[in-house]
């Protein structure tokens, strides 16, 4: 009965915390491009994050109705100018055109059109609204050229939301930090917030933690346990390398339902066992893993990683290896307390039904939301 009510406590502590749910991470995009002297520099924002930015009596209390958005658009219009300053040697540009659409896929699109000075070389982009966003949030700038052969790309933060570049005589993109890998600049700010938004998202992807949970809280070796965890990796890396490349493409709307649903089935297949290790849970992981992995590839695809082809190597990298060691920490914390926890025959007894009964009452919340309630 205290296994129970400790179990019945995290619970309703976990649901307790606003939105507590998987990719809890904001995601916003910025592309820039040179047409001759206009630099165009269009901003993607998830509606909820684009109606935070708007001052609080004019929020939707909901989610946006194509008519809603228009009566919304005038605001929007507004919004535009101030979403960024663009600093030209020194001097400040204001947009000579601005356009605001809700584009299909759910995406608030922003567009600054800029006339750049003929002899300008050095430009500096900074993010003026990311420090009134959750401090989760981040927003994947991308600059090109005309052509699109070169690039310069920041993933930006609200401590570090300023891109500086320079442009040759002939207008092109110069700079000194290259990746050679993508093919474009920007390579080591990339990786490092690409290997931290990664850390991020596994720690904030509760769905992810709680699948995991269950499978490993009836573990009874070692052996098992690193089987487990192999086969996890394994196949959410594949599939979140393919759908990233956009070899295999599977809607959110697929997946997110999808991945509760495991949740659920380790929660009931652990409790109709009664605790014990089920025989070949590797094979039925790596199964549920392949769901997984596009759900990370979620978070890639919305910051625009892949798009052409481009950008794709270095970011691809760091995300994932942000994913293994995020998991690999909370493994490490976790793990020693629930083996000391079942040298004890009580907990092994009421302890793990009650934990993986929290298991399949979280995966049905989740399922429903996402399916029903959607």
């Amino acid at each position: 009965m205290r296994a129970f009510r400790l179990g019945l406590a995290v619970f309703v502590g976990t649901h307790a915390i606003p939105g507590a749910q998987a990719h809890l991470v904001g995601l916003s995009t910025a592309q820039g491009q040179f047409f001759g002297d206009t630099f165009a520099l269009t901003i993607g924002f998830a509606p909820g994050d684009a109606q935070q930015l708007l001052p609080e009596e004019h929020r939707p209390k909901g989610p946006w109705t194509p008519d809603g958005f228009q009566s919304a658009r005038g605001l929007l219009l507004w919004l535009a100018p101030q979403l960024w300053q663009v600093h030209v040697d020194g001097k400040p540009l204001s947009p000579r055109e601005v356009r605001v659409n809700l584009l299909p896929g759910d995406t608030v699109s922003f567009q600054l059109l800029f006339l750049r000075p003929r002899e300008g070389r050095k430009i500096i982009l900074r993010a003026l609204k990311l420090g009134e966003l959750p401090p989760s949030h981040r927003q994947l700038i991308v600059i090109e050229n005309q052509s699109g052969s070169q690039r310069v790309q920041k993933l930006l933060t609200a401590q570090d939301d300023t891109l500086e570049l320079e442009l040759s005589a002939e207008g092109a993109i110069a700079t000194n930090a290259k990746d050679e890998t993508s093919g474009s600049t920007g390579g080591p700010q990339t990786f490092g917030g690409f290997l931290k938004l990664g850390v991020e998202h596994i720690w904030t992807g509760y769905d992810h933690l709680l699948f995991l949970f269950g499978l490993l809280v009836v573990c009874r070796t070692f052996r098992s346990t690193v089987a487990i965890i192999s086969c996890f990796t394994l196949a959410h890396s594949l599939t979140l390398a393919l759908a990233t490349l956009d070899y295999v493409n599977l809607p959110s709307r697929f997946t997110e339902p999808a991945i509760a649903a495991s949740i659920v089935f380790v929660g009931v297949e652990n409790l109709l066992r009664r605790g014990a290790e089920p025989r070949g849970r590797w094979a039925l992981t790596f199964a549920f893993g392949l769901i997984h992995g596009f759900g990370f590839a979620t978070v890639l695809r919305d910051l625009g990683v892949g798009a052409g082809g481009k950008a794709l190597t270095v970011p691809l990298f760091a995300f994932n290896l942000g994913v293994e060691i995020g998991q690999i920490v909370i493994a490490s914390l976790v793990l020693p307390i629930v083996w000391r926890l079942r040298q004890n025959e009580k907990f092994d007894r009421h302890g793990v039904p009650a934990l993986s009964a929290i298991v399949t009452v979280a995966g049905v919340f989740w399922f429903l939301e996402r399916t029903v309630f959607a």
